[in-house]
């Protein structure tokens, strides 16, 4: 086992907790408690912290580990993925973040049952907690391949530090804590990320040339460009601009942090940088993967462990600990958000709303720890068994497609229950016939992603039934409920 890098990586993640836990703590007894402290930072977040925040909370595993293990079999197609993340992030700041923001909402579930009524907020809030948990394992198992890759651990032992570091990443302050970290973190990361690149670079005999002509050797041109075979980019790239682009914008791990902003206005401000921020990183991992495909020594290793091992062996000891610690650390802002997110919406929707309602906020954020502890130990649990990461990835956030479609219809057009119960019952009953049932190669569509299915079943499912089935009101933001709310706040 490399103790010293496995010394350097924790210390460099540990400090970091520390210090800023410390540092917060300070501030806060001088401040005194505010409004959902623990779960929205008191909606007190700066645009400085916000930018790390958006672009980290979905810059994780699948960012790294997954675009690792893509670029591997893909080359260059793998980058779709960090434009679909990079365009996400632009359209929560545009449009939910903004929204959830302006109403002062702590849970996606909450808005629901203003659009839909109590029955479709409890549904959405027990699927999107489940789609958010997997999410997590995910999350877990990608801290677990980095510690693996750097120290000579099995996965499975990785994935228990994972899941202990990930619990100290968010359990002492809660949101106020993942943002400021990730703000330290963010910095440390792109500086050793450029300075590992242009390593690699030197160590190459013909820096990245001697990579380019691999794949030209070997007839692989293809993979040197973003734009690779049209099945894949109708397949995977399309796909994948889907998933994350119909399902991210409602999902209560990125909302959490537009919710904790200080203003709806510094939403839309965090945008312009949080964008290139998230979308430049995928560029350096994609370049790094190719790499170490092409060495012989760290190609044998295979797709998950390949490209870490290569950092771990090449760079020097300093680089390589400050490179893989905010790698992890980075991780570790997605799975703190993971964990929080879900937790939030058992202790603000099923908690308060069904068991508690007079609970005081002390008692919620008590809540929320617990539960953030037991997702914490249940995904570390299966995490070291897990398919590979974008693969589970794209089943997972198909799931979300039908409350997007919800959220934008409920308040822009017609608030129907009746339609969004058919809506959201067709779209997940389909999600789980495609993937666990011989229905897609009966119609000989085996290729086709889950993602086009649910969208497909939403729009069609979705507009027929508001035009017939039940009645509906007017959207919200057209409602008198809404403008006496806005007026309100």
């Amino acid at each position: 086992m490399n103790t010293s890098m496995l010394a350097g990586i924790l210390a460099y993640v540990l400090l970091l907790i520390g210090g800023v836990f410390f540092w917060l703590a300070r501030r806060a007894a001088a401040a005194g408690p505010a409004e959902a402290e623990f779960e929205l930072a008191g909606r007190s977040l700066p645009v400085v912290v916000l930018i790390p925040t958006l672009a980290l909370t979905i810059l994780g595993s699948a960012h790294i580990l997954g675009v690792f293990e893509m670029s591997w079999f893909l080359g260059g197609t793998a980058m779709w993925f960090g434009l679909a993340c990079a365009l996400a992030i632009a359209v929560v700041c545009l449009t939910t973040g903004r929204w959830m923001r302006r109403l002062r909402l702590a849970t996606v579930p909450e808005l629901l049952e203003y659009l839909f009524g109590p029955g479709v907020r409890t549904a959405v809030c027990c699927v999107m907690a489940g789609v958010i948990f997997g999410l997590l394992t995910l999350e877990t198992q990608g801290i677990g391949i980095l510690l693996a890759a750097a120290t000579g651990w099995s996965i499975q032992e990785g994935v228990i530090v994972a899941g202990v570091l990930g619990v100290l990443y968010v359990i002492l302050a809660g949101m106020k804590e993942v943002g400021w970290i990730n703000l330290v973190n963010a910095a440390l990361m792109y500086i050793a990320l450029i300075m590992a690149t242009v390593f690699i670079a030197a160590a190459l005999p013909e820096g990245f040339n001697t990579v380019s002509n691999h794949y030209l050797e070997a007839g692989e041109a293809h993979q040197l460009t973003i734009f690779g075979p049209m099945a894949l980019l109708l397949t995977f790239a399309l796909g994948l601009v889907i998933a994350v682009n119909f399902s991210v914008p409602v999902n209560q791990f990125m909302l959490q942090v537009a919710m904790s902003a200080r203003s709806e206005r510094d939403v839309v401000r965090a945008m312009w940088l949080a964008v290139p921020l998230n979308g430049l990183f995928c560029v350096f991992i994609v370049v790094l993967g190719m790499t170490a495909k092409t060495l012989p020594e760290f190609g044998e290793l295979g797709p998950k462990l390949a490209a870490p091992a290569m950092l771990a062996a090449m760079l020097p000891g300093w680089l390589a600990m400050l490179l893989l610690g905010s790698f992890v650390a980075a991780v570790l802002s997605t799975f703190a958000m993971t964990c929080l997110a879900p937790a939030t919406i058992f202790s603000m929707d099923l908690y308060r709303r069904l068991f508690r309602p007079d609970a005081t906020g002390a008692e919620i954020t008590r809540v929320t720890r617990i539960a953030i502890v037991a997702l914490a130990a249940a995904a570390t649990a299966i995490a070291g068994f897990l398919p590979p990461i974008l693969a589970a990835l794209s089943w997972l956030l198909a799931w979300l497609i039908p409350i997007l479609w919800l959220v934008f219809t409920g308040l822009f057009w017609r608030c129907s229950t009746a339609a969004a119960v058919a809506t959201l019952t067709l779209a997940w009953t389909v999600n789980m016939l495609w993937t666990f049932t011989p229905l897609a190669g009966a119609m000989g569509m085996q290729q086709v992603p889950n993602v086009y299915v649910a969208l497909v079943v939403t729009v069609a499912t979705g507009t027929l039934a508001n035009l017939f089935v039940g009645t509906a009101k007017a959207g919200y933001f057209k409602s008198p409920e809404y403008a006496a709310r806005v007026a309100a706040e």
